[in-house]
């Protein structure tokens, strides 16, 4: 490959974007610290050392029910990243799905022809938003949401501590088991009250269930706009995953993966092993999302056509 075609490869932003953003980390991690060398930065740590304290009837530990839902939740939206993927970059569909028109969902009109990565992409969103549901249900109906939800003010302060101590790699005593610290705290809540409610309104603005006789309703929320928050929240799931995953094996991978997959506060390999069993379903799962295996599963619901 000569250098005109390096230069036209999708990957050539690469050769100058990974350099910049590891000169530009470098730079932050001397930046913080030289920070906190400072007087006044130490006695703000001191008083902000990074966790908002809970009150005394917040749950300790993670019930059996949420290692399945994290589970449940990575996995799906591994796929469903994967399956949006397809859809921006395929540029001839492999087939068409077509929604049979009988029973319940008999309607006047024809139904929509949708390629076979749109009808992957929008089941699989539809079993996500399922899950979800419940997932948030369970949060409130076991207290586990006093861990996720900010109910006090010094979160922000405690979360800008944390910060700084990760990018000075001098990082935090952690004890998730009891209490995320308050960078924690606020992820998780942006991820699963803002950024998926967003990817779940956006997505359904541009399936094919939203009618285009909607007059009023498509002003008011133009598909354009939809175009343009959906990418952009997708761009967030891969960065919190990555930084996610990232956090988890750096900051004590067993206790971490206990407390996620197994409901435990130890350090046996426990945890490791069911999440290595999930790890090999969800590269599973990546690598059946081709054409030859999902139109067999897709024509159990409609019509498949070249």
């Amino acid at each position: 490959m000569n250098v005109a075609e390096i230069r036209k490869s999708r990957w050539f932003p690469l050769v100058w974007l990974i350099p910049g953003a590891l000169a530009l980390l470098a730079l932050a991690i001397l930046a913080a610290q030289g920070l906190r060398t400072l007087e006044p930065v130490q006695a703000f740590i001191a008083q902000y050392p990074g966790e908002s304290h809970l009150p005394d009837w917040a749950p300790v530990g993670f019930p059996a029910w949420l290692g399945w839902q994290h589970f449940l939740n990575a996995f799906l939206i591994v796929l469903i990243i994967r399956s949006g993927w397809l859809i921006r970059t395929t540029t001839r569909p492999s087939a068409y799905w077509t929604r049979k028109n009988s029973g319940l969902l008999k309607t006047k009109k024809p139904p929509k022809k949708i390629t076979l990565e749109q009808w992957i992409h929008l089941s699989l969103d539809a079993v996500w938003g399922v899950n979800g549901v419940l997932f948030v249900i369970l949060l409130f109906a076991t207290g586990q949401w006093v861990r996720v939800v900010p109910i006090s003010w010094d979160v922000f302060p405690n979360a800008l501590s944390v910060g700084l101590q990760y990018a000075s790699l001098n990082w935090p005593v952690e004890n998730g088991w009891v209490n995320y610290n308050s960078l924690q705290l606020i992820s998780y809540f942006v991820t699963i009250f803002v950024a998926a409610p967003l990817a779940a309104i956006t997505g359904l603005r541009m399936s094919p269930a939203w009618s285009n006789d909607w007059k009023a309703l498509n002003r008011v929320y133009p598909i354009e706009l939809a175009r343009k928050i959906h990418f952009p929240v997708m761009l967030y799931f891969v960065l919190f995953i990555i930084v996610h995953v990232t956090l988890v094996f750096a900051s004590g991978a067993l206790r971490n993966l206990n407390h996620m997959y197994a409901s435990r506060d130890d350090q046996s390999w426990v945890g490791f092993w069911f999440f290595a069993g999930s790890l090999v379903l969800i590269i599973a799962g990546w690598v059946a999302l081709r054409p030859a295996l999902l139109r067999p599963l897709a024509s159990l619901t409609g019509k498949v056509s070249r």
